[in-house]
């Protein structure tokens, strides 16, 4: 078993298919011994990949990888309708695929790169009301959809096995591969559904990283801190954001949560000022989110402090 004790980082997890994300977390508990654990970017049960999770202080730092642009390999198959829109749900109509070639469905895919409006699948953790859309589908509720603004940069060309073909995906956070699918599937005439999905990366997370969860039980087996060796550090999820290094009494300040003007300013310009910089104390540990004080322009306050 794990030692006592609460320990936080980052664990990018290779999730296996046939489970729920929430599945990943709840087993992240058991076998690591730490109570607080989330993940960041949920993955249908169907999918496999790139997942994520904060344990301990890290948990209050997802919300920084959430916007992480992701990337899919994803197997989309023509002439097959689902009503989850993937390979777990039930077929509702069939069309003939004879006629589709590799060529014309090369000219389909422009249309879906760029910013695009998306309608999201009914069979989804997207909330209605408070009740995820999911439920109120199961329990034949009507359900409304509305359209959201997505972005898909890049659909590369993999491979092409009538009748499904392989594409790799590079699109901003919240977009649904399987929404795609279906959607592809309407510009061919045939109709499609989602056969296969890995998330290969999420921002600088990626897939030849990860840790699968059977590896985890079996090391841990041995040595039940084995997990620990994994972890990633609390400030790479925020290393996009600009740096600065406190002096040993501004430490002080923002642990006890007080506002502080910076030793000196590094912004030529008001106007091009972050809102947000990543702060380490005076040798070098990573202790704090700064965002400018409202009160003075040349004060930061802590958004958010963490504790060794």
């Amino acid at each position: 078993m794990p030692e006592a004790g609460n320990i936080s980082g980052f664990l990018n997890i290779n999730k296996p298919q046939g489970i729920t994300s929430h599945d990943v977390v709840t087993r992240l508990r058991k076998l690591s011994g730490q109570r607080k654990v989330g993940h960041a970017g949920t993955l249908d049960p169907l999918a496999t990949g790139v997942l994520v999770l904060g344990l301990g202080q890290a948990t209050r730092l997802i919300e920084y990888l959430l916007p992480n642009r992701k990337q899919y390999r994803a197997t989309i198959c023509f002439g097959a309708i689902t009503n989850t829109l993937d390979a777990d749900g039930q077929i509702t109509a069939t069309h003939d695929t004879t006629l589709l070639t590799p060529a014309y469905l090369r000219r389909l895919l422009p249309q879906f790169l760029g910013n695009i409006e998306q309608i999201p699948p009914i069979f989804s953790a997207l909330k209605k009301e408070g009740q995820p859309l999911y439920k109120l589908a199961r329990a034949g509720q009507p359900v409304e959809v509305k359209p959201r603004r997505v972005t898909i940069h890049a659909l590369n060309w993999v491979s092409w096995q009538p009748p499904c073909l392989t594409l790799d995906v590079i699109c901003s956070s919240g977009t649904y591969i399987r929404s795609l699918a279906r959607d592809l599937g309407d510009a061919a005439g045939t109709g499609a559904h989602l056969a296969r999905l890995t998330r290969t990366a999420s921002g600088d997370w990626v897939l030849d990283e990860a840790v699968s969860l059977t590896q985890l039980e079996q090391e841990i087996e041995t040595d039940g801190n084995a997990w620990q060796k994994y972890l990633q550090p609390l400030d790479r999820a925020v290393a996009h954001l600009p740096q600065i290094t406190l002096s040993e009494t501004n430490t002080i300040h923002i642990q006890h949560g007080r506002k502080i003007e910076l030793d000196f300013d590094p912004f030529t310009a008001p106007e091009t000022r972050p809102q947000l910089l990543r702060a380490y104390t005076h040798d070098g540990n990573f202790l704090a989110i700064l965002t400018p004080a409202e009160s003075d322009d040349k004060l930061w306050q802590p958004k958010k402090v963490f504790h060794p």
